[in-house]
């Protein structure tokens, strides 16, 4: 026997260290609060101590020894072949260790009483890997899963299956990101195959279910309602323009033939967890003996601490469950999240413009989808021509162009659709993104209360886009300047003007002959941090101050000039973008006589929690979904909830998602003439949103009356409708007192 223990022994090469070292390294390691005893002169306490034991039952155990249990750093070998080497406590593996499976599987991380719980990195008897957390022996939380047959899996985890947000990647190169659910694709998520296709929309048990978009390598596309049961699913196909090869596909064809090679490789199943090995305490034979005498050991005590240990690991497991949960949740429903916290009314039937957003989506889902050449950023002047419009008849039951629908008998007017498809090409717009947003299952939800010129205002689904009605004079301006538009959102990528996307209008048959003009523009807003204050900043004074009382002002209020009590530090590089900027997008509306524009300013306050929005005087609400009260181009007037994916909304450029420095001022006296307090060098660390809004104002007869009466009455500098050369100016002076260099 012992010369067989003496080849073990040096086959092992045991070395260990000190045990000093080694109590050092358990009190860091464990999570567990331990009691310790004073000892008495007549009952000294028991004393950790080095031990090589062959056990009754034939195991092997070398390392530190505590009142006849592991209790330290030590390898233990069990006579089945399986091994555990790391730290031990109460004859538990707890700490950091490795354990080796007879087949050769290994496990190396994080134990806690003997369950693999925290981080590791299990790897396969086949040689498939996992790196990650762990919970109870199970995968749960962040980890990457490396399959046998060459597939890997990198997202989360829940109770041993992928769950939540995830890629997988396929060994032939299809790939998919999105949500999961016990193992399977299931919610929102993008399919992206090697050949080029592409499906972005809902999943069900791994299959396309729901509202979706499939689209192919030559840019054409199919937008519709995805089932398996053919009599559940109905689409449209948009081909590119430039081909119609796909005009017999069957849509079909996704479930049958592109999702044949899209399996999901199974886990490898571990047949036997380190929490279930046990040490055995009977009869151990001491082959090593120090002076120091062992102390008797009652497991039924010690096995009532286990229970307790195990019962928090469960609740544990439990936590890491509903947090889990509670994140899918507010991802997968955050149109109910967000209409709870007061972003306007959801239109649905019974809604008095329940039909004419059915007609909106109608329309654009018509526009966006119509077959066009290819076109070039260079667009030659008549597509310009304010005659540059095409009306299409929309009658309910259908017709060679258009779709049968539920709505009332419509026309529908596109403006210069070539320009606007070319501006929604070159500010990076995805034509089916576009149409999904705006035209998917999901409602529009209507602003509760118009802007002072009576427009209405609707948010998409997703935020990502605003939809206001105009009146006839502005679409005339915009349509004026549209020319010169487009050159300088060409010419300057980072412009802080407003992007347009679409000019349209309905137009109701019948005795109304009711016209609806309306445009599309992007959300300033929409990000996913919250916006815990804003502000329209004009450098005018007279009237610019919010009319709600000081008690109900909250984040979701849009504050004036004369509430500004912040100055903006920019990093010199953003600073000096910025002044640059400005002075080309203020050059441009001058040129096109366009006054009374504003800078919608929004910030994030980074030291203060996402559930929270800050008041004028430091108060906290609980309102982290604001909406603007202003009359805006319909810009920053929501704030979105983080959502999946939302990493490709995270990037940083001039007014979108910038680090800044907020220093807070104070005016000296009430008077008008101080726009900007006195810095008091209070700083905060926020994020910014920035952008030049409501560009459709000429400076017509109305403002030009509007002018003459207000400055009988009052101080011409002060009032807002001025010439566009001195609004101009004004406004550059009062913006570089704002937004200064942070030095």
């Amino acid at each position: 026997m012992s010369r067989e223990l003496s080849f073990i022994v040096r086959a092992w090469g045991v070395s260990f260290p000190k045990s000093s070292q080694t109590l050092e390294r358990k009190k860091t390691r464990t999570i567990f609060t331990t009691m310790s005893v004073v000892p008495t002169d007549d009952e000294p306490g028991p004393t950790t101590y080095h031990a090589e034991k062959i056990l009754s039952n034939g195991d092997f155990y070398a390392g530190q020894w505590l009142e006849e249990l592991p209790d330290g750093h030590g390898k233990y070998l069990w006579t089945d072949g399986c091994m555990y080497v790391g730290d031990w406590s109460k004859g538990k593996p707890n700490g950091i260790g490795r354990f080796s499976w007879p087949s050769g599987a290994t496990y190396e991380g994080d134990f806690k009483v003997g369950f693999m719980d925290g981080k590791g990195t299990y790897t396969g008897s086949s040689g498939d890997t996992f790196r990650g957390n762990w919970v109870m022996n199970l995968k749960h939380g962040q980890g990457i899963k490396s399959f046998l047959n060459g597939d890997y899996y990198d997202g989360e985890w829940r109770r041993g299956s992928q769950n939540g947000h995830g890629r997988y990647q396929w060994r032939n190169g299809n790939h998919y990101i999105g949500k999961w659910r016990n193992g399977k694709i299931n919610g929102n998520g993008t399919m992206i195959w090697s050949n080029g296709k592409r499906y972005d929309g809902y999943w069900e048990d791994g299959f396309p279910k729901g509202n979706g978009t499939f689209r192919w390598s030559d840019g054409s596309f199919y937008v519709g309602i995805w089932s398996k049961n053919p009599k559940e699913h109905s689409g449209t196909y948009y081909p590119s323009g430039s081909t119609d090869n796909n005009l017999d596909w069957d849509p079909h064809e996704v479930f049958d033939v592109d999702l044949s090679d899209c399996k999901i490789y199974p886990c490898e199943r571990i047949s036997l967890y380190p929490s279930e090995k046990s040490v055995h305490q009977a009869g151990a034979d001491l082959l090593q003996r120090d002076s120091i005498d062992s102390h008797s050991f009652e497991s039924d005590v010690d096995g009532g601490k286990d229970d307790i240990v195990r019962a928090e690991l469960e609740r544990s497991l439990d936590i890491h469950v509903l947090e889990l949960d509670a994140k899918g949740d507010a991802q997968q429903q955050q149109t109910r999240v967000q209409l709870k916290g007061g972003q306007g009314v959801t239109i649905s039937k019974g809604h008095k413009n329940y039909e004419l957003m059915l007609n909106l989506q109608l329309g654009i889902r018509h526009s966006v989808g119509r077959p066009a050449p290819a076109s070039s950023f260079d667009l030659k002047a008549s597509a310009f021509d304010p005659k540059e419009k095409i009306w299409t008849k929309f009658p309910p039951e259908g017709s060679k162009y258009t779709p049968p629908h539920q709505s009332c008998d419509f026309r529908w007017k596109d403006y210069c659709p070539v320009v606007f498809r070319t501006l929604r090409k070159l500010f990076n717009v995805d034509p089916a993104d576009y149409m999904l947003s705006i035209c998917g299952n999901d409602a529009l939800r209507e602003l509760s209360s118009p802007g002072k010129s009576g427009s209405f205002f609707y948010l998409t689904h997703d935020d990502r886009y605003m939809i206001k009605t105009m009146r006839k004079a502005e679409v005339k301006v915009l349509i004026r300047m549209l020319p010169a538009y487009y050159k300088h959102v060409q010419d300057f990528k980072n412009t802080l003007v407003t992007k347009f996307y679409g000019l349209h209008c309905v137009k109701l048959t019948g005795t109304t002959q009711k016209k609806v003009r309306f445009v599309i523009m992007g959300n300033l807003f929409c990000s996913e941090h919250a916006i815990h204050r804003r502000f329209d900043l004009k450098g005018s004074s007279l009237g610019r101050t919010t009319d709600k009382p000081e008690s109900e002002i909250d984040a979701t209020t849009t504050l004036k000039d004369l509430d500004l009590n912040y100055i903006f530090r920019l990093q010199n590089a953003w600073f000096n973008e910025f002044c640059s900027q400005v002075d080309k997008d203020c050059d441009f509306l001058e040129q096109e006589r366009i006054m009374d524009y504003s800078m919608l300013v929004g910030l994030h306050f980074r030291e203060t929690s996402q559930q929270e929005s800050v008041t004028p005087n430091g108060h906290q609400s609980g309102n982290c979904t604001p909406v603007g009260n202003g009359d805006h181009d319909g810009l920053g007037l929501d704030s979105c909830i983080p959502r999946m994916a939302t990493s490709r909304w995270a990037s940083t450029s001039l007014g979108i998602n910038m680090e800044a420095k907020a220093e807070k001022t104070i005016r000296k006296s009430d008077s008008e003439n101080q726009l900007i307090g006195e810095p008091t060098g209070e700083r905060y660390d926020v994020i910014l949103f920035f952008g030049i809004i409501d560009i459709l104002q000429d400076y017509d007869i109305s403002k030009k009356l509007e002018h003459a009466y207000k400055s009988m009455q009052y101080d011409p500098t002060l009032i807002s409708a001025v010439d566009p050369k001195q609004y101009s100016k004004r406004f550059r002076d009062f913006v570089f007192k704002v937004f200064v260099e942070d030095v």
